[in-house]
């Protein structure tokens, strides 16, 4: 029977990564030192301080969990509320929909708290306006 992992291959993992470490330092002051010193005047970086700027992107920004988006696969809430609506009869989402909806804004954004849209109050005169006008 063969191992799990072969030898070769964990030979290749470190290498693998020093090498897209290094890919990654040479786009980062590439990309930088022909961008930001024309535009912000700034000074041009180095190999290392791309890098130590990659290092600290990642450390800040994540590194790339991907996935899909929105609510669903998202963390316990995601599933939380995957199973919710799952577990629900047809007349519980439309509940749960109306309420979300008397809540959030009727369905729309803008239209929160039953305030009017743009749309509506542009074309409308105040009604001290009209007075003003008669």
């Amino acid at each position: 029977m063969r191992p799990y992992f072969n030898r070769k291959k964990l030979f290749f993992i470190p290498l693998g990564i020093v090498a897209f470490a290094a890919l990654a330092g040479l786009v980062v002051m590439s990309l930088w030192n022909a961008l930001i010193p024309v535009i912000f005047h700034l000074g041009a970086i180095t190999f290392w301080q791309a890098l130590g700027i990659f290092v600290l992107c990642k450390i800040l920004f994540g590194f790339g969990k991907g996935g899909p988006g929105g609510w669903r696969g998202r963390g316990p809430w995601g599933h939380r509320m995957e199973d919710r609506f799952k577990n629900m009869s047809p007349e519980e989402r439309e509940q749960f929909k109306a309420k979300w909806d008397q809540r959030c804004g009727h369905g729309r954004w803008g239209h929160r708290h039953d305030y009017q849209s743009f749309g509506d109050t542009w074309d409308k005169k105040a009604p001290e306006a009209e007075k003003a006008v008669e």
